[in-house]
C-alpha cells in the first residue's frame, strides 16, 4: 500500500462524517400553538421578580388588592411608588394617578378600555387567553378579548426606520426550545404592566418564550430597558397554564362602557352608516 493510502483514506472518513453532522435535521422550534391551545395567564396579570433583577412594580402594601370573582367588592391596584428604579417623572405621575383611584376613579386597564396593551402590557392582559399562530416566517400572537394581535417576523432585522406605533417594530427567532422576540418603536400610550407604569418611545424589550412542566404550562422572561423610565434594566416572569384545545372565538370589547363607568373607551361622535 502506498504510504499516501493512509491519510487519504482517513480524509475521506472526516469528509464523510462530517456530511453526515451537516445533514441531521435542526431541531423543530417549540409547538406553542398545536391543535388550537389556548393559554390562560396565571396570578392575574402580575409579573413576577427575576433573581439578580431589580423588582419590576408591584402593589403598594398600605392597600388590598382584590380582583373580581372573590365574593367581596373588588378594588383597584394602586402602584407602589417607592420601587427605587423608577425615575421622578414616572413616579410624579403615577402618584397624580393612584390619588385619583384612591378618590374613586376607575382604575384604567387597556382590556376594559378597548385598547391595545402594548409590549409588554400586552402579556399583563387579564380576562381571555392567548393563542399563538406559528409559521416560518412570522409567529402571531393573539389575545382573544378584543382580538388583541401581535405579529413577529422571524429571522429578520428590524426596520430600518420603523414608525412608532402601538405594539413596535416586533422581530424573533428560535434559540433551541425558546422563541426571543425583540421588540422597539413602540410609542408611549400604553403601560409596561398592570400598575399603569408609563414608559417613553425608548423602550426596548425582549421576550423570552419557552414551555415548562412537559409543555402544561408557558412561561415567559421579560427583560424592559428604557433610560428615561427606569433607572436599570429589569426583568420580570409570567406564567400561563395550558387551556382547553378550542377554536378562537369572536369576543368584542364590550361597548357602552360609558354607561356606567367612564373607561376611557373609544366612541365616535357620528355613525358611520
Amino acid at each position: 500500500m502506498s504510504r499516501f493510502a493512509a491519510p487519504a483514506l482517513l480524509l475521506t472518513i472526516c469528509v464523510s462524517a462530517a456530511g453526515q453532522v451537516a445533514a441531521q435535521p435542526a431541531a423543530s422550534p417549540p409547538d406553542f400553538s398545536s391543535g388550537g391551545i389556548s393559554w390562560a395567564g396565571i396570578g392575574g396579570g402580575e409579573l413576577l421578580p427575576v433573581p439578580g433583577s431589580p423588582a419590576p412594580i408591584t402593589q403598594d402594601p398600605r392597600y388590598k388588592y382584590t380582583p373580581n370573582g372573590q365574593g367581596v367588592q373588588p378594588t383597584f391596584r394602586v402602584s407602589d411608588i417607592t420601587n427605587p428604579n423608577l425615575k421622578q417623572w414616572a413616579k410624579d405621575v403615577m402618584k397624580k394617578d393612584n390619588d385619583e383611584v384612591l378618590a374613586g376613579k376607575i382604575g384604567y386597564t387597556a382590556r376594559s378600555s378597548c385598547k391595545p396593551g402594548g409590549v409588554p402590557g400586552f402579556i399583563t392582559m387579564g380576562g381571555g387567553a392567548l393563542y399563538f399562530v406559528q409559521s416560518p416566517k412570522e409567529v402571531t400572537m393573539i389575545f382573544d378579548g378584543n382580538a388583541e394581535t401581535r405579529h413577529i417576523y422571524l429571522n429578520v432585522p428590524h426596520s430600518a426606520n420603523p414608525k412608532t406605533s402601538w405594539y413596535g417594530d416586533s422581530v424573533g427567532h428560535y434559540e433551541g426550545d425558546t422563541l426571543v422576540v425583540d421588540t422597539i418603536a413602540m410609542n408611549d400610550k400604553t403601560f409596561v404592566d398592570a400598575y399603569r407604569t408609563p414608559h417613553t418611545t425608548k423602550i426596548h424589550v425582549t421576550e423570552r418564550w419557552r414551555l415548562t412542566e412537559n409543555g402544561q404550562k408557558l412561561e415567559v422572561v421579560t427583560r424592559v430597558e428604557d433610560p428615561d423610565t427606569f433607572n436599570q434594566p429589569w426583568q420580570a416572569r409570567r406564567e400561563y397554564r395550558r387551556g382547553r384545545n378550542r377554536p378562537l372565538e369572536e369576543n368584542i370589547c364590550a361597548e357602552n362602557n360609558t354607561n356606567l363607568f367612564d373607561y376611557g373607551t373609544p366612541t365616535a361622535k357620528t355613525a358611520d352608516f
